[in-house]
């Protein structure tokens, strides 16, 4: 597939796959993007998942015939990218891998080779001349593996991102929401690496980019800023959207109506609400949500004198992407002994700049007269700007 004058499209759908990394749910599949560029020297850029490794082949020997790739850049090692790399360079026998010196190692660890007599080592500013394109690397670290490089396309003004502006989802599935699949992919995949992830935005402003490539999802054209600003939001850990997250676990559904109860409420004032059930939604979406909005409520029970598991998993999932700069709202539920409460605030104590709602409702049980005032209170709480 032809994308610009000298630039072809050799990626694969996969849709075969039902979990990435073996963890995020994708019904949509996943895209692995790989793209070749033609002039005097021709470069393939990236590789894609191994068990595609020969409808890659075939797309780019049917994109170039009978001739043979200079290059092949990796520019990320994770295996659904580097997977075909050692397969490619049994079918180019005169090409050669570029790749940053971290990249190097990791292809020993991987394949058992890192190609010392058919390499070139790139880093911070390395130019690669093909003709009339000439390509500046840009280091990436944990953006979101420590070996990562991009590539400008300094003739077309493209950027070829790596995972970066990447999203869930096969290109042949129509979607035309990029916002919720790539907020699901970033906080789930780079949600980590914020600061990471500024330091490679404050480079990148230095340079005029026409166009985004990455290695998952679609090519990038038009409004590019408004893909940049999410990312800035994103990795700053900004709110992007005013709202409430009401995070539940239920176990005989009494919880549940609590949570029904004060959602109800909150969009009878006005405000946005998304509810996730931990037990039974995508729990990285729930992790999304928590991202996206300024505000999260946590209702759980007292579970073995600690909290119901799959609450401590989300808020570790928090934890672990450096969860900040949001209000925080607890219900608990207990029958004799209600600590759910106190053993969620203990778990964000590591976490910066949280603040907790002076209202914390504690149910017995069941709803009754109190709890339900309770909730009404923390509304309010929750409705102030």
């Amino acid at each position: 597939m032809k994308l610009a004058e000298d630039i072809h499209y050799v990626g694969v759908n996969d849709h075969e796959i039902d979990l990435f990394e073996g963890h995020y749910i994708v019904p949509d599949g996943m895209s692995y993007n790989s793209y070749i560029i033609v002039d005097e020297k021709i470069a393939v850029v990236d590789s894609v998942d191994a068990n595609f490794s020969q409808e890659w082949i075939d797309n780019i020997r049917e994109t170039l015939e009978d001739t043979c790739p200079d290059y092949l850049i990796i520019q990320h090692m994770e295996p659904d990218h580097s997977g075909s790399l050692a397969k490619f360079m049994e079918e180019f026998e005169d090409s050669v891998i570029v790749s940053s010196a971290k990249a190097f190692t990791m292809m020993k660890n991987f394949f058992g080779d890192d190609f010392a007599d058919r390499r070139v080592v790139v880093g911070e500013g390395s130019e690669l001349t093909l003709g009339e394109h000439t390509l500046k690397f840009v280091t990436a670290p944990m953006v979101h593996w420590p070996e990562v490089i991009m590539t400008y396309d300094c003739k077309d003004k493209i950027l070829f991102s790596a995972d970066a502006f990447g999203k869930f989802g096969a290109l042949d599935v129509e979607d035309d929401d990029w916002d919720c699949e790539a907020r699901r992919y970033y906080f789930g995949i780079v949600g980590k690496y914020g600061r990471q992830v500024q330091n490679l935005l404050k480079k990148l402003a230095d340079f005029e980019i026409e166009a985004i490539y990455p290695l998952h999802g679609p090519i990038l054209t038009e409004n590019l800023g408004y893909y940049i600003n999410l990312y800035n939001i994103w990795s700053s850990y900004g709110i992007e959207t005013e709202g409430v997250t009401i995070a539940y676990t239920s176990v005989y559904g009494n919880t549940k109506k609590a949570v029904e109860l004060l959602a109800d409420i909150l969009k009878e004032k006005g405000c946005k609400v998304s509810v996730m059930d931990l037990a039974r939604d995508d729990m990285a979406e729930a992790v999304e949500d928590a991202f996206r909005y300024g505000k999260l409520v946590l209702a759980t029970t007292t579970f073995n004198n600690d909290i119901f598991p799959f609450m401590r998993e989300f808020i570790n999932s928090l934890k672990e992407r450096n969860y900040q700069n949001r209000t925080i709202a607890l219900i608990e539920n207990g029958s004799w002994a209600p600590t759910a409460a106190k053993t969620m605030r203990a778990m964000f104590e590591e976490c910066t700049n949280l603040k907790f709602t002076e209202t914390t409702v504690t149910i017995l049980s069941a709803l009754n007269d109190d709890s339900r005032e309770q909730i009404k209170k923390l509304a309010d709480e929750l409705c102030i700007e």
